[in-house]
């Protein structure tokens, strides 16, 4: 999904989000914002340049990342859960914690006792 640039058709009576360029990501089927998801004042479409995107990871997150798929991958859920959730609170990833809590099922962990204690954590 393609990521379009917005600002208040007024910068002096914006919100702090929309007195200058925001992003807000939508599908191309989309109609264009009207207003502003922050304030509701009346907002624009604006040109943007093309920007490629790059997301680095950091050395310790991918060697992470490459040893969960790897316990994903021979089936070893309990284990890829486990280095998730550690790993999960280290970097504050909800996304991680959220793969975490699905390893755990696999493994056949109760989810009603994990789903009570990602709530605990949050």
């Amino acid at each position: 999904m393609p990521i379009y640039e917005y600002q208040a058709m007024d910068p002096e009576k914006g919100c702090r989000l929309c007195r200058t360029r925001f992003e807000h990501l939508q599908s191309l089927r989309d109609p264009a914002l009207e207003g502003c998801p922050r304030c509701g004042g009346p907002v624009r479409k604006l040109i943007s340049w093309c920007r490629a995107a790059v997301v680095e990871i950091p050395g310790d997150s991918a060697a992470v990342e490459s040893r969960i798929r790897g316990y994903e991958k021979e089936g070893m859920w309990s284990h890829a859960a486990e280095l998730a959730d550690k790993h999960s609170e280290k970097t504050s990833d909800k996304a991680l914690k959220t793969r975490a809590l699905e390893n755990y099922e696999k493994a056949g962990y109760d989810s009603g006792m994990l789903s009570r204690h990602a709530n605990d954590e949050s």
